[in-house]
């Protein structure tokens, strides 16, 4: 084919080609070209409506009550009655309250201080309070106010029963304690300690008006003190460690009661309360 009529061809392709693009895109713009040359549509104007509410006929009123003709006062009286003088009742003067006051417990007996002389259990026990209830017997009686008080003392006595050393812990009344030195200064010839060595102890002297110290209770004196307490687990850090067994108090002898019942609710009573002194909150 010869090479001119070839490149009329391809230019005639071409030439189809673009007026059909020209043709399609005039189509596509028609519809906008419509629109664009439409005049704008003028907005409506707003209106205003003004209705009237109507009117709701009022509902019909009550009828009014009609109140009652008040009563009529009564008319005053001329003259008030005047009041009547009562009577003056002389007062009853109030009874005085007299003091409360707790006589002097007896002195120890002289069996009582034989038997005390030869009890060597716990300390020496009744010896102790024997004392103590000897010097409460010669401070007289006690009166309810300023003058009552406790005083506890830590006492010395030489094995043949003359006071060595007398110290004065506390007290709770200057009175009382100048009385208890007072009488601790008179005191008569003790028999001899149960030892025969230094007894040296604390007590209490409560000079009250309403209790003297009740009796201790000798019921368990028989059973054997524990050990006293050792931590097993103390250890100075350099030494061998060795580890302490506490030993098991020895059985109680015979004709030791097991019971620990005492035989008189007063020695009961006297036994809480030394415990809850010793081992109470604070002390």
């Amino acid at each position: 084919m010869p090479k001119g009529l070839t490149m009329l061809r391809a230019r005639r392709g071409f030439l189809i080609a673009f007026i059909l693009s020209l043709a399609f895109h005039a189509g596509l713009m028609q519809p906008w070209l419509g629109e664009k040359s439409k005049p704008p549509v003028a907005e409506e104007p707003m209106q205003l409506r003004i209705m009237t509410k109507p009117e709701v006929p009022a509902p019909p009123s009550e009828p009014q009550k009609v109140q009652a003709p008040k009563p009529p006062k009564p008319p005053k009286s001329a003259k008030l009655a005047m009041p009547q003088a009562m009577s003056e009742t002389p007062l009853v003067p109030l009874p005085e309250k007299v003091p409360t006051s707790m006589s002097a417990p007896p002195a120890p007996t002289a069996e009582e201080w034989q038997l005390a002389s030869t009890y060597t259990l716990r300390n020496s026990k009744r010896y102790r309070y024997a004392w103590g209830q000897q010097v409460r017997s010669m401070m007289g009686t006690a009166v309810e106010g300023p003058g009552q008080g406790q005083v506890r003392f830590r006492i010395e006595i030489a094995p043949d029963g003359k006071i060595a050393s007398v110290k004065e812990l506390w007290s709770t009344s200057d009175a009382a304690s100048k009385l208890a030195w007072k009488v601790i200064q008179k005191l008569p010839s003790l028999p001899p300690t149960p030892t025969g060595k230094s007894l040296v102890f604390d007590h209490t002297i409560s000079f009250l008006s309403y209790e003297t110290g009740w009796p201790p209770s000798y019921q368990l004196d028989c059973l054997p003190e524990p050990e006293p307490f050792k931590n097993p687990f103390a250890w100075d850090g350099s030494s061998a460690h060795k580890v302490v067994r506490r030993e098991h108090r020895p059985p109680p002898p015979k004709g030791c009661p097991p019971d620990s019942t005492a035989p008189t609710i007063e020695e009961e009573e006297h036994e809480m309360k030394r415990q809850t002194d010793q081992w109470r909150w604070g002390r």
